[in-house]
């Protein structure tokens, strides 16, 4: 198999910011950098890689009804669904036993409820609701809780749970611009999408609220003192404010699916600068 139809098949881009947001949690524990980090950005990225394997396999027939999706492997022919499955396993397994064997029980535990959220909730509510997105954000929130637990925090920490309620609340956003672009792919797809319900002035209008809850969520993480350096709160600060006036672009023109590419964009890089600004606090 090439590696372009692998990465494909497991939205490689989208589990190294798995990856990067479950190394986050584990250094904003530790404070510094160690070995360990190897092992469970290893594990998150094995097991990220395998739930999008997996993923495509329960999603190969919507696939090929749309446009954004149907060149994937599956539905393009360059792997075959009992492939992907084997894959899937395979990759869900090794992350899972390398995060039990080199950090704890509870890291992989945690690696099989965000597994559970993506593949049983997440796939099956967005068949039959337009708002799979919400409930579905959780995935994306237990990551940085896996680092944090790889790391000997506990998951019910007051600062780890502020640090993924941020990565809720930003998944949500950070899908709906998605829909914005391609919801007629969606409708068509047979998928609810929010673009049937609502205008695109609407969708606009709720995303646009949404990366501005980003932004206030962010400012937990100064509250909570996970980040201690004014140089760094006022770094948060700065990134959340041009989030703020990017995303004021979807309440401007008439065509505002136009806007929505720009400010995916946006949101992507503000979730990595959070990132960067929280490593940088916590390991200078």
């Amino acid at each position: 198999m090439q590696f372009r139809a692998l990465a494909d098949l497991t939205k490689l881009r989208i589990a190294a910011l798995s990856t990067l947001s479950a190394s986050t949690g584990y250094i904003v524990f530790c404070r510094k950098l160690n070995p360990g980090l190897l092992t469970v950005s290893l594990g998150v990225l094995l097991l990220a890689m395998g739930a999008c394997a997996l993923n495509q396999f329960q999603d190969r027939e919507f696939d090929a009804r749309m446009e954004r999706t149907r060149g994937r492997p599956i539905p393009a022919g360059t792997v075959t669904a009992a492939a992907a499955l084997v894959i899937a396993g395979f990759l869900i397994l090794a992350g899972c036993l390398l995060l039990w064997l080199c950090h704890n029980r509870e890291t992989a535990l945690l690696g099989l409820c965000a597994l559970a959220c993506y593949n049983v909730g997440y796939t099956c509510l967005k068949r039959v609701s337009a708002f799979a997105a919400v409930p579905g954000a959780v995935t994306g929130a237990l990551p940085p809780a896996m680092g944090w637990t790889a790391a000997g925090g506990s998951p019910v920490d007051p600062h780890i749970l502020a640090l993924c309620f941020f990565f809720f609340v930003w998944q949500v956003p950070h899908f709906w611009l998605l829909l914005l672009a391609h919801g007629q792919d969606y409708q068509r797809a047979g998928l609810p999408s929010l673009t049937s319900l609502f205008s695109a002035r609407q969708v606009s209008s709720l995303t646009f609220i949404w990366m501005l809850t980003a932004f206030s969520s962010s400012l937990l993480l100064s509250i909570y003192r996970l980040t201690v350096s004014p140089w760094i709160n006022y770094g948060l600060l700065a990134c959340g404010l041009w989030l703020a006036w990017k995303a004021s672009g979807l309440l401007r023109g008439n065509s505002r699916t136009a806007h929505a590419p720009p400010a995916f964009s946006s949101i992507n890089l503000y979730v990595l600068s959070v990132m960067a600004l929280l490593v940088l606090d916590a390991v200078l």
